[in-house]
């Protein structure tokens, strides 16, 4: 079966393809489409931005949609410097790669030199009758100001994510140890969520 992934991230859909084609399901991209507009991200939580993606493109498109979204919390900043669902969006501009490594970086810098992060992310399934909601959350890493030589496209912050049972960058650990990793973070769950709010 073929699902649209409501996403330009490269990362996100590389994450999820291949173990999904070994469950019968077809990921397919709005690249794939050749499709791409604004969509205004305006919901309070990642769940909403996420319902937001999966409802604009299965309107535009008629297939069944996931639409994704992650939102940040760190520990050490105030309230009202949180970044929440802004990770990429600074003071009005959407960031690249590399200006969203420079601008945590100096922001781990100027709150001394480590920050304990979260992700909180939602995934919302539509499929123009009835929306399939789930929820899951990373906590433990923690940003630093020096980052890795090595990237993960779409996923900047992996390059500044230290995993402590590994003492590694997130985006130095092997395959067995990535695979280790998104075990016990909920991926399979993920998956399986998919699988069956499609069937």
């Amino acid at each position: 079966m073929k699902v649209l992934f409501a996403t330009t991230n490269p990362a996100k859909v590389e994450k999820y393809k291949d173990r999904l084609e070994k469950r019968g399901v077809e990921l397919i991209t709005i690249k794939d489409l050749d499709l791409n507009f604004h969509v205004e991200e305006s919901g309070k939580n990642a769940l909403e931005n996420a319902y937001i993606k999966a409802k604009t493109y299965y309107d535009a498109t008629k297939i069944i949609t996931i639409g994704m979204d992650n939102n940040l919390f760190i520990d050490e900043l105030p309230e009202e410097k949180q970044i929440g669902t802004h990770v990429r969006r600074i003071n009005g501009k959407e960031l690249n790669d590399d200006e969203m490594i420079d601008y945590y970086t100096n922001l781990v810098k100027e709150y001394g030199g480590k920050l304990t992060a979260k992700w909180v992310y939602g995934m919302v399934i539509y499929n123009g009758k009835e929306k399939k909601e789930f929820t899951w959350s990373k906590s433990n890493f923690y940003f630093v100001d020096k980052p890795s030589d090595k990237r993960n496209p779409g996923y900047p912050l992996d390059s500044i994510s230290i995993i402590p049972e590994y003492n590694k960058y997130l985006v130095e650990l092997t395959d067995e140890e990535k695979k280790e990793y998104n075990e016990k973070t909920n991926d399979g769950q993920v998956i399986d969520f998919i699988v069956n709010s499609i069937n």
